[in-house]
């Protein structure tokens, strides 16, 4: 069996997709096997496939894909339909088993957006039981998100195998501002800094994976 690893974010467009798309563009640089998915998708336009998170990780589309763009509970009663959460980590256990290279699973929204009812990314990440990247920003707040999601990993028993931080575009604190502000609170979390157009930093990233 291969590597897996889970892709999730302190909230939602902050780079989830771009850190999986440049791993895979790194991994096939090193030629190392990589494949991704992304089990459920919310403001998907199929008339607009190839601008998806899915076409640029080149993932198929799955039986979690909805066209609201709201949290995933919401996107699904959009269309009178449900997420089963027992049959997603079930999908997700048969694509982990029968991976042979690197698998990287994409989430969806920020750590703690609902999936169900009952059930938020986090429950998802925790029944996966496989190690865990949190992709944070630079953006303003930025700060408090991050530390506030390691707090909820930290009660559920995880800790990420990385903090990757990207600089968010027009934010007004740098990647050096935020990195200084985040160590002393992380402990022993290993922190990447990465901005958007560091192919020597995916690359050197996707080696250690």
């Amino acid at each position: 069996m291969g590597k897996s690893y889970f892709i999730t974010a302190t909230g939602t467009d902050l780079g989830k997709t771009w850190l999986c798309a440049g791993l895979i563009a790194a991994c096939r640089e090193q030629d190392r096997p990589v494949r991704a998915i992304k089990p459920v998708v919310s403001g998907y336009d199929p008339a607009r496939h190839a601008e998806s998170d899915l076409a640029r990780i080149g993932a198929g589309r799955t039986a979690w894909c909805y066209q609201a763009p709201f949290s995933p509970d919401l996107a699904a009663a959009k269309e009178g339909k449900s997420i089963d959460f027992d049959a997603l980590v079930a999908w997700c256990r048969d694509e982990i088993a029968t991976n042979d290279g690197l698998l990287l699973i994409e989430g969806v929204g920020g750590m703690m957006v609902p999936l169900t009812a009952q059930h938020t990314v986090r429950d998802w990440i925790v029944a996966l039981e496989v190690p865990t990247l949190l992709v944070a920003g630079t953006h303003l707040g930025a700060l408090s998100h991050t530390l506030t999601a390691l707090a909820a990993l930290r009660e559920v028993g995880i800790r990420p195998a990385r903090l990757i931080v990207n600089e968010t575009a027009d934010s007004t604190v740098s990647v050096e501002e935020t990195l200084a502000s985040l160590t002393p609170h992380v402990g022993d979390i290993p922190i990447v800094a990465l901005r958007r157009d560091d192919a020597a930093g995916l690359a050197r990233l996707a080696s250690s994976l």
